[in-house]
């Protein structure tokens, strides 16, 4: 019965490591893992419960749960396929026809063949023993990008819960491209528009934080995106004093990294800031404003559900290549299970 005491003092030390990770940075892997662990062991501790118990409506409740959560996982996977593909179309029709805006209808129309790939290759097309290893390999590495996404997806949620305790110093705006070459896009003036809530916030206490507009100029437009994300929170009636527009960066990187200059120029404290994104991007930024120097968190702005699929697939692939040797050190163990038995 070791097990009685074992389970909740697992759960309350996940807990507890759940808390001071996000403390110490909100922006973290570490965060989505340990929340994903602490619910496990929750669940663990509910099935332990029933399975001692001699209550049997207990049991019954334990099984009906059981079945409903199975049946339900099959079909949150067909639903998600569904709405890949359904996201695919629309951001195909609505954005530019690009690979990246392609991505949700190509994961989607994978989803729903999967099943049948599997069983055509694996037990039809490939001869034994190949077949047997490289649907170990195929399965294993599926499972961990899929258990790597989830984790991934709960991290992003849960670092958009920051809210800044303090006043601070500077507000941060990441530029996100210009509509017609000089206006600013409705994704953008969302980000501006959660940038000026903070500065109001602030201002009304006595305290008016220097925003930043940050932003170059792409090959289609006709103005920096700094300088027309300047002019269009100057027009929500910022004071102009308080509003500077940086206009070299073509990157997230360089956004913080130029942003930091200003910061130093202005004497402020580069530790003193936050910075606004949509919600999906709010965790790669962070490590890129740690990059630049400056230890600051973002806040995020609503995206329109149409987009929010395919942003988020697309971070997590940026996520993946920024730690592509790990992740092929990951796959080559795979292949290395899978091969190593039948030498």
């Amino acid at each position: 019965m070791m097990i009685m005491f074992i389970l909740p003092i697992i759960f309350l030390i996940l807990v507890g490591l759940f808390s001071w990770s996000f403390y110490k940075h909100q922006a973290s892997l570490w965060n989505g893992f340990l929340a994903l662990m602490a619910l496990f062991t929750l669940a663990g501790n509910l099935i332990f419960l029933s399975i001692i118990s001699n209550i049997k409506i207990i049991h019954l409740i334990f099984l009906i749960v059981f079945i409903i959560t199975i049946v339900g996982l099959i079909l949150i996977y067909a639903f998600h396929a569904i709405i890949f593909i359904w996201n695919g179309i629309i951001v195909w029709i609505r954005e530019s026809h690009s690979l990246a805006n392609l991505l949700t209808l190509i994961l989607g129309i994978f989803m729903l063949l999967y099943p049948l790939i599997n069983f055509l290759l694996f037990h039809k097309l490939i001869p034994k023993p190949y077949n047997s290893i490289l649907e170990l390999i195929c399965n294993l590495s599926i499972f961990y990008l899929i258990s790597l996404f989830v984790i991934f997806s709960i991290s992003v949620w849960i670092c958009n819960f920051y809210r800044p305790k303090s006043y601070k110093d500077f507000i941060i705006i990441l530029g996100a491209g210009l509509l017609n070459g000089n206006q600013v896009s409705p994704l953008l003036a969302a980000r501006i528009q959660r940038a000026i809530d903070v500065y109001k916030q602030q201002a009304n206490a006595g305290h008016r934080p220097l925003i930043i507009c940050s932003g170059g100029q792409g090959g289609d437009e006709t103005t920096p995106e700094g300088v027309a994300m300047r002019d269009y929170v100057i027009d929500q009636g910022i004071n102009a004093n308080d509003v500077v527009a940086e206009e070299k960066s073509r990157n997230t990187i360089e956004n913080f990294a130029f942003s930091k200059r200003i910061v130093d120029q202005r004497q402020l404290d580069p530790n003193s800031g936050i910075f606004v994104s949509n919600n999906y991007h709010i965790y790669r930024a962070s490590a890129y404003a740690q990059q630049s120097g400056m230890k600051i968190y973002g806040l995020g702005a609503k995206t329109s559900f149409f987009f929010l699929p395919n942003a988020i697939i697309r971070e997590f692939i940026a996520i993946l290549m920024r730690h592509k040797i790990a992740n092929l050190m990951i796959i080559l163990a795979f292949i290395l299970i899978a091969v190593v038995p039948h030498l």
